[in-house]
């Protein structure tokens, strides 16, 4: 199934239109024992993992402490220190960076057992169920609203994959990738293992191809730019994580191509990626001196302010299509999701708009121009 597009953008050169601590006190004579349901815990069974291209680079310890959970960081360098982790079938240290297709063995260890965190909102279950843009016997493709993140954790209780395991109790669904939560559209879902296996193999091969849209500030002036600019994705700014560019981070690549033009005022873009770095389009564009509208963490605050005034109430990066050939039968898979009402009403502003927003670059009207 499809929707109809709220706005099309039409390229010049080729005709083609985007359609979206515990204290205990004891006593001499008494000993209370806690609950049973507080000091029970299970035994994990051993796990075989693969490693992603997205978790190339990481450290052995925090990929580890990562899929153990709640487990004790003490715990997590002891089984490593011991040999019970191996990478590729051999013993490694905490501080080993592991390469994409690294086969990972994780321990049996002792865990607490997992909190069930309730079934997701009903308010949620309607908005993914009616996310759901098309669907065959391997591939679920959604177009992710911004706002919702694509799996639970960090303070949020479900995402996009929890609600769709909620719905579809019988099915064995995994996320493909992922986007981040104020970024909308095409996000993938395997409804097997199979699917997952090769899909996986396609990205860690540039099999795929994913195509954003995004509204930058000021008018690009660097035509069709391809920006090869490092990222290290593993740093944090109190407490929260941050990518930055560096020398030291993990290739990145993007390619920007100026679509249409408002003025000096902002310039809507495609990017399309040969890497999937966290927050990589975001990040480069900043690097380029063009941040994306609404950005409030690497973005323009000035520039984000003026164009809240014409509506705009989120981050404007969508991913507006992705494609593939299925390795197996080489057939041809491609999807594209219109840019959503809230984005398109924003473009639509910004062509109408008499002068250009407080905080633009400069005081001279927004007109638009098609990108030659």
């Amino acid at each position: 199934m499809r929707r109809p597009s709220h706005w099309c953008v039409r390229f010049a050169d080729d005709g083609r239109e985007y359609t979206r601590q515990t204290v205990v006190e004891t006593m001499p004579y008494v000993e209370e024992p806690l609950p049973e349901h507080e000091t029970r815990e299970i035994r994990t069974e051993v796990r075989h993992l693969e490693v992603t291209a997205e978790e190339a680079g990481q450290r052995l310890d925090n990929f580890v402490s990562k899929r153990l959970g709640d487990v004790p960081r003490s715990r997590v360098y002891r089984v490593i220190r011991k040999g019970e982790v191996r990478v590729n079938g051999r013993r490694a240290g905490p501080e080993t960076r592991l390469k994409a297709q690294d086969l990972i063995r994780l321990p049996p260890v002792r865990v607490l057992p997992p909190r069930d965190p309730g079934r997701p909102a009903p308010e949620l279950l309607a908005r993914i169920q009616a996310a759901v843009i098309y669907e065959d016997r391997k591939l679920l493709v959604l177009d992710k609203p911004a706002g919702i993140a694509v799996h639970g954790g960090s303070g949020v209780s479900s995402g996009v994959i929890e609600a769709l395991r909620a719905l579809r109790p019988q099915e064995s669904l995994e996320l493909v990738h992922r986007l981040d939560r104020d970024t909308s559209g095409c996000l993938l879902v395997a409804r097997d293992r199979a699917t997952l296996r090769t899909l996986h193999a396609l990205l860690r091969e540039d099999g795929f191809e994913k195509r954003y849209l995004a509204l930058l500030r000021g008018r690009w002036e660097l035509g069709e730019k391809r920006i090869d600019v490092p990222l290290r994705t593993d740093t944090r700014v109190g407490g929260e994580r941050t990518v930055r560019a560096a020398a030291s981070g993990k290739p990145s690549t993007s390619h920007f191509r100026p679509v249409q033009f408002f003025g000096r005022t902002a310039t809507l873009v495609e990017v399309t990626l040969d890497t999937g770095r966290t927050h990589q389009i975001r990040v480069h564009a900043t690097h380029a001196g063009h941040p994306v509208a609404g950005d409030d963490k690497y973005g323009d605050a000035a520039f984000n302010d003026s164009l809240r005034a014409l509506g705009l109430t989120r981050m404007f990066l969508h991913a507006s299509s992705l494609g593939f050939t299925w390795p197996q039968s080489g057939e041809p898979f491609s999807v594209n999701a219109p840019l959503p009402p809230e984005l398109g009403g924003v473009l639509e502003r910004l062509a109408t708009e008499p002068r250009a927003p407080k905080g633009a670059n400069s005081p001279r009207r927004a007109a638009p121009r098609r990108a030659r």
